[in-house]
């Protein structure tokens, strides 16, 4: 059966931290990296401190389907995956469901890092290697949609 492990929450929660722990200890493992996938507008419109529609996202999310689907048909050929570890903000229910449709073609786990705002906006302020602009917290914490 392959699975997608979907590390959601806010930004500075620990995604991509914990879904490398998980790639290190998993067999057949692929870590998805889903601020890999926006395009430059919306990393430039991140970066600005300006926070992103749903609009900007949905191309954004249609992108990460798209490649979970290609690494499990293995349209190149190679070896699939038994496991995708996907590290994606996720926010509201209508994105996790164009990540994990009714209809995929994997099992999906879906685990929801929760950090308290003081946490996250130490983290946030200490990151130096990422575009998310640490102002644009709030705006996360108000669109996020606990699963």
């Amino acid at each position: 059966q392959r699975l997608l492990v979907l590390l959601m929450g806010v930004s500075g929660c620990g995604k991509s931290t914990t879904a490398r722990l998980l790639q290190d200890r998993l067999p057949n493992c692929v870590f998805l990296e889903g601020d890999d996938f926006h395009p430059a507008a919306n990393r430039n419109k991140m970066t600005s401190g300006q926070p992103l529609n749903d609009q900007d996202r949905a191309p954004w999310l249609a992108a990460i389907h798209a490649e979970l689907v290609h690494r499990w048909l293995d349209a190149d050929g190679g070896m699939s995956p038994d496991t995708i570890v996907l590290a994606c903000s996720a926010l509201k229910a209508r994105y996790r469901s164009v990540l994990v449709p009714v209809d995929a073609p994997f099992a999906a786990l879906v685990v929801y890092l929760r950090v308290d705002r003081d946490a996250l906006s130490q983290r946030l302020s200490a990151r130096t290697d990422h575009f998310f602009n640490p102002a644009l917290l709030d705006s996360q914490l108000s669109a996020l949609e606990s699963p």
